[in-house]
C-alpha cells in the first residue's frame, strides 16, 4: 500500500497525518506563527508512533494554498526539505479542495462551494464537483469579497457551502437554501484520500517543485519560514557515518 504523509498549515490549525501499512496516524494543533517552529518536531514525533521512517514514505504532501502566506511558505518549505532529503517526490494538494474533501466526507456533499476566510475583509473561494471517483474544478481558487460572492451565488444558487468564511462573514452571505458545513477545514486526513488519487494518476512531481499557490502578492519570504526550510533540511539528511 501506498506510504503517504500529508500536511497543512494553510489556515489558525496545523494538521497532519500519516497513511501505512493499512492505518491512518493523524496529529492537529494550533498552528499560525506556532507552525514554522511546531510542524518539523510534530511530524518527527508522528512517524516514530507508527514506526516509520522518512525513506520508508511514498510521496509527501502539502497544502499549497491559497491560504495565510506564511503558513503556505512553511508548508512549502518543510515539504521540499524533507522530500530532497529523503529523495521522496512531493504532491502539492488544493487547499479549498481538501476543504471540499472534508465535507463530503461529513456530509456526502459532491457539488461544493468553498468559502475561506482571507482576512483583510476578503475571502478565499473555489467550486468542486465529485463525480464519485474523482473531484473536477468547476471554479478555480480566486480571492473575492463577500458582497461579489453573495451575488453570484443569488444568480448561481449553490447547494452547498463550507469553510470558515460562513462564520467570519456572517450576515454578508446569504446561500439561499444551500446546506452549510461551516466546520469543514483542510485538515491532513481529508487530503490522504487526494494524494492518494493524485498519486494513482501519476501527478506527484520533484520536491523542487513544491510552490505555494498565491492568489494574492506577497514581497519576501520571512526569517521563520528560512528557519522551517533549515530545519526540514537537517531532519531528513541522513547521518553521518560512524
Amino acid at each position: 500500500m501506498t506510504t503517504l504523509l500529508a500536511f497543512d498549515t494553510a489556515t489558525e490549525r496545523m494538521s497532519i497525518a500519516l497513511a501505512a501499512q493499512g492505518r491512518v496516524w493523524a496529529h492537529d494543533a494550533a498552528g499560525g506563527a506556532q507552525a514554522s517552529a511546531a510542524l518539523i518536531p510534530a511530524i518527527v514525533a508522528l512517524l516514530a508512533q507508527a514506526g516509520v521512517s522518512l525513506r520508508e514514505l511514498d510521496a509527501i504532501a502539502f497544502g499549497r494554498g491559497p491560504g495565510a502566506f506564511t503558513g503556505l511558505r512553511t508548508a512549502c518549505s518543510v515539504a521540499q526539505g524533507l522530500a530532497l532529503g529523503a529523495g521522496k517526490p512531493v504532491l502539492p494538494v488544493d487547499t479549498l479542495l481538501a476543504v471540499a474533501e472534508d465535507a463530503r466526507i461529513d456530509t456526502g456533499a459532491q457539488h461544493t462551494w468553498v468559502a475561506m476566510d482571507a482576512r483583510m475583509n476578503e475571502i478565499y473561494a473555489a467550486c468542486y464537483a465529485f463525480t464519485g471517483v474523482v473531484w473536477t474544478t468547476r471554479v478555480a481558487p480566486f480571492l473575492t469579497t463577500a458582497a461579489d460572492l453573495d451575488a453570484r451565488w443569488r444568480d448561481e444558487p449553490p447547494e452547498v457551502v463550507a469553510g470558515n468564511a460562513l462564520a467570519a462573514f456572517a450576515g454578508q452571505l446569504h446561500p439561499a437554501r444551500a446546506r452549510c458545513v461551516p466546520d469543514a477545514r483542510p485538515n491532513a486526513r481529508a487530503m490522504l484520500p487526494l494524494a492518494q488519487a493524485m498519486w494513482d494518476r501519476g501527478e506527484a512531481v520533484d520536491a523542487a517543485l513544491a510552490l505555494p499557490l498565491y492568489v494574492r502578492d506577497k514581497v519576501a519570504q520571512t526569517t521563520a519560514e528560512r528557519e522551517a526550510l533549515r530545519l526540514a533540511k537537517d531532519a531528513a539528511a541522513p547521518e553521518p557515518a560512524r
